[in-house]
């Protein structure tokens, strides 16, 4: 039996694993998939990615040690992990100063690194797939710019607007250039009754993962290693 945990930082990652996410991979082998908000669920403010690091951490490795046939994960923004302090996540200050394509795979080394390190235990290695977003999971929606807005019940016109910003980038995982021009910051711009958890899912549940991970190619390389999994567990 194969299970997958993916620890992530909002609703809509959390339905996106489970409305998208899952069918696919019991698709592949998976006999579980779910994703869990990191920190308590009941208190806004003690979610997501902005929490500490070691809070995480501990999260996470209480999942590892208690079920040591799962295989967890993470879904979280690099954008809006905090660099410094008490709660910096690993390498995050450091992945700034790489080259965009890099900088999220120096951030997951160092979180796989460290988890296993707080483990105490080699064997469960592969048991620990982290994924750091470049940006906002609304950036995966720009992967299909027609289907994005056949998703949340818009026409052709809002598809152009969505492709004018795609086209400026040269992938959907690069659009952000600051707090104010993050994806979903641009969604809300053009359709401001936008419901992220609600609308974000139909969204990509009409564009289907495959067109996600042939624009996305950070996302790509996640879900290939998920798929692999089961066939060595």
């Amino acid at each position: 039996m194969t299970r997958l945990l993916v620890h992530v930082e909002g609703e809509t990652e959390e339905t996106f694993v489970n409305k998208v996410l899952a069918p696919h991979l019991h698709r592949v082998g998976y006999n579980q998939v779910g994703a869990r908000l990191m920190g308590n669920a009941r208190q806004r403010s003690g979610r997501g990615g902005g929490r500490a690091w070691s809070s995480v951490r501990q999260g996470i490795v209480n999942h590892l040690r208690a079920d040591t046939e799962c295989i967890v994960s993470t879904m979280v923004d690099y954008y809006g992990l905090p660099r410094t302090g008490p709660k910096a996540w690993p390498k995050r200050a450091d992945a700034a100063r790489l080259p965009f394509p890099d900088r999220p795979a120096r951030v997951e080394h160092a979180l796989h690194d460290d988890v296993i390190r707080s483990l105490g235990n080699s064997s469960s290695t592969s048991r620990f797939v982290p994924f750091v977003m470049m940006h906002e999971f609304e950036a995966l929606l720009f992967s299909d710019c027609q289907g994005f807005a056949e998703g949340i019940g818009r026409g052709p016109q809002l598809a152009g607007k969505f492709q004018d910003i795609r086209a400026q980038f040269d992938t959907p995982e690069h659009i952000n250039d600051s707090a104010d021009t993050a994806p979903s910051k641009r969604i809300l711009a053009l359709v401001p009754g936008y419901q992220k958890p609600l609308d974000g899912t139909n969204a990509a549940l009409r564009i289907g993962l495959d067109a996600i991970r042939g624009q996305c190619p950070h996302f790509a390389d996640w879900l290939s290693r998920l798929e692999h999994l089961p066939a060595s567990h």
